[in-house]
């Protein structure tokens, strides 16, 4: 049984859930208190030593980090359809993990997290709001010249991308300038298997 530790309201944590639900895994979700430092305790620390969620259990195979969760989850269950092998489409697509882990976090990850969170002091909110802007501009232009971020068909780009793009609001960012994300957002939505973030 695969085991996915995580927090309701973490973006992160509903990229792996989203995943896991595209592929119609079976799977234990194992909440994480991060407002009480469960993700800080030495039992946790000892799967995870970065103290960080998600976290997936497969068997005796430990993952940690959203981005490597999707990778594992689409090369071991998804065979080519979420993750192409050939070096193009592959580059492709592992270029929009990348863009998730720096422009987007940068954006509107931080944004979510200085307004939902209160992590002002760690967050320039005005950087932030302006990533936000610059990442959903590229999206937007990209995405209107095509149905998917790549490979004509949904991808792990895809859910690396949708959480906190989706999430925009939370951070104060709005949406309804970018007409071919918003579209591409509805198309997602439709996917077989999507779950809406708990809580929401």
């Amino acid at each position: 049984m695969i085991k996915l530790h995580g927090h309701e309201i973490s973006g992160n944590s509903y990229k792996a859930r989203l995943m896991l639900s595209l592929l119609n895994l079976d799977y234990e979700w194992v909440r994480v208190d991060l407002m009480k430092g469960e993700h800080k305790t030495p039992e946790y620390l000892a799967k995870n030593p970065f103290g960080q969620v998600p976290l997936l259990i497969d068997d005796e195979t430990i993952i940690a980090d959203s981005q490597a969760i999707l990778v594992y989850l689409a090369r071991k269950y998804g065979g080519e359809q979420w993750l192409p092998t050939d070096a193009l489409p592959m580059a492709q697509v592992i270029r929009w993990l990348s863009t998730a882990a720096g422009e987007v976090r940068q954006g509107t990850e931080n944004a979510r997290l200085f307004h939902l969170f209160g992590a002002g002091t760690k967050i320039n909110i005005d950087r932030a709001t302006e990533k936000s802007h610059f990442i959903l501009k590229q999206l937007d232009q990209h995405l209107s010249t095509r149905t998917w971020l790549e490979c004509d068909r949904p991808t792990i780009a895809d859910v690396a991308i949708y959480p906190y793009i989706s999430l925009a609001k939370d951070g104060k960012i709005e949406l309804d300038a970018y007409t071919h994300v918003l579209n591409w957002m509805e198309r997602f939505q439709k996917l077989a298997g999507y779950v809406p973030m708990l809580g929401a």
